[in-house]
């Protein structure tokens, strides 16, 4: 599995912006896709993750500003970031986990946000 993300770039605060990871390869193997950010100097962490069931979860921070989605005609996945915030500073990356398990990570976009 491949993963490809974009998206990412500089926002003032408030704004939005929508990150997509394209999925190539064994897709059909894909159990989830998930979407971790790390900030500088702070553990990784994850921010949204969605299912091939299409169930999805959040982490706390982002709950009702971020919204995961996903195109299985196109093998992409979508974070829609609204009222973004300084703190949601970080490089974001996508990542992929299947059946067997495995996981897969695409490069990171940036994401900053001014204040």
């Amino acid at each position: 599995v491949q993963l490809q993300a974009s998206g990412g770039g500089l926002v003032q605060a408030g704004g939005s912006l929508r990150l997509s990871c394209a999925a190539s390869g064994s897709t059909f193997s894909i159990a989830a896709i998930g979407w971790s950010r790390q900030a500088p100097g702070k553990q990784r962490e994850l921010v949204a993750i969605i299912s091939s069931s299409g169930s999805t979860n959040y982490a706390d921070s982002v709950k009702g500003r971020f919204t995961i989605s996903r195109d299985n005609a196109k093998n992409t996945v979508f974070l829609q970031m609204n009222s973004l915030k300084p703190e949601d500073t970080a490089v974001y990356y996508c990542n992929a986990r299947t059946m067997p398990l495995r996981h897969y990570w695409g490069q990171g976009t940036q994401v900053t946000v001014s204040s």
